[in-house]
């Protein structure tokens, strides 16, 4: 099932590859606390926490967005028949997102760009299928937007130490090289305008080249935050990573400077995995943050979970980071010029 919202000139449909419950929050984000839960689990429970198995819940999607004349997806979740030896749930799937994305209007050849914040296993999985034996770019008109800091980290040819290691086994080969290979890769560095709306700046900390997509749009304000929080309880601590984050400082870093922005710009935030309403707006409350709203996507989704799964069992993965990395340039920049703060405005994010 697809829902759509309409910021500005820009059409932004999700289409979800899958939902389900994932870990135990003491699992995916190490140091969150029970009472944190509890006392929140009025409206955590049940679209963002079984609260009686204790398991998150998470969902994979991907965001159509029409932009000037373009169709544009961020991330491409996990993809079909992929061996994921390290993430059961995910290992060989087969489920119907090419058919979600038709039904969403948008066939394999009519993208005309692929961003994907970065490029880890629930991210860029769509980037290719299986043809004959071989994995091929499932867009064969796109772009695919990556960051070079990714792309080099990730190359199982380059000596790095990586928390995700595990999990993300066979990614880069599958679903990376391929697109590479075919010419279709595109690398950035820093930041990059896509277009009069959108822009990608460096996000890093969760991965060394996680990128932001921020978009603006006559009154409209938003911004596609990839993995910066896997659950709503880390925009009320932000200090809290996940078990994934490679550079835990830079994570935190991050974090708090993008939700300090669009608190202060009254963005939507639109991040990779929450359930839900799926998007949220935020406020600063203290040195800390708190959802105001959620964005429109609050429709009830077909879940494409596994009959009798009881989530995801995740390896053991070392909390000291390998390599540090920068926060990159301040979100909130646009052609060299920083946004100012607009007042809250009632803005259409549709039903």
């Amino acid at each position: 099932m697809s829902e759509t919202v309409v910021l500005g000139n820009v059409t932004i449909t999700r289409v979800e590859e899958w939902q389900g419950p994932f870990a135990p929050p003491e699992v995916l984000i190490p140091g969150t606390e029970a009472a944190t839960w509890q006392e929140n689990r009025s409206w955590l429970s049940p679209d963002h926490w079984e609260a009686e198995a204790n398991l998150m819940r998470a969902c994979v999607q991907t965001w159509v967005l029409k932009s000037e004349g373009r169709t544009i997806l961020v991330d491409t979740g996990v993809g079909n028949g992929k061996a994921r030896p390290h993430m059961q749930e995910f290992d060989h799937l087969d489920l119907p997102f090419l058919a979600s994305l038709d039904a969403a209007g948008v066939k394999p050849a009519d993208v005309d760009m692929v961003i994907c914040t970065h490029a880890h296993i629930d991210h860029v999985g769509w980037n290719t299928q299986l043809e004959e034996g071989e994995w091929h770019p499932t867009f064969p008109n796109a772009e695919y937007v990556f960051s070079r800091a990714d792309i080099e980290f990730w190359n199982p040819e380059n000596d790095y130490e990586r928390r995700g290691q595990a999990v993300n086994v066979n990614v880069f080969e599958d679903s990376v090289e391929p697109v590479l290979e075919a010419g279709l890769g595109v690398l950035w560095e820093d930041s990059r305008v896509v277009d009069g709306n959108l822009r990608i700046d460096l996000a890093a900390g969760h991965t060394p080249g996680m990128g932001a997509i921020t978009l603006r749009s006559g009154s409209d304000l938003a911004v596609f935050v990839g993995d910066l929080a896997h659950s709503p309880v880390q925009v009320l601590e932000p200090e809290l990573n996940s078990c994934f984050c490679e550079d835990e400082r830079a994570a935190v870093r991050t974090r708090r400077r993008l939700l300090s922005w669009a608190a202060d710009n009254h963005a939507l935030v639109l991040p990779g995995h929450f359930c839900g309403g799926h998007a949220v707006e935020v406020a600063r409350d203290a040195d800390k943050f708190k959802i105001t709203g959620w964005g429109g996507f609050s429709g009830q989704c077909a879940r494409a979970q596994r009959a009798g799964s009881a989530g995801l069992t995740l390896p053991r993965i070392p909390r000291r980071a390998a390599r540090r990395t920068e926060p990159g340039p301040p979100a909130g920049e646009w052609a060299g010029a920083r946004w100012a703060p607009r007042p809250p405005a009632a803005r259409n994010h549709g039903g």
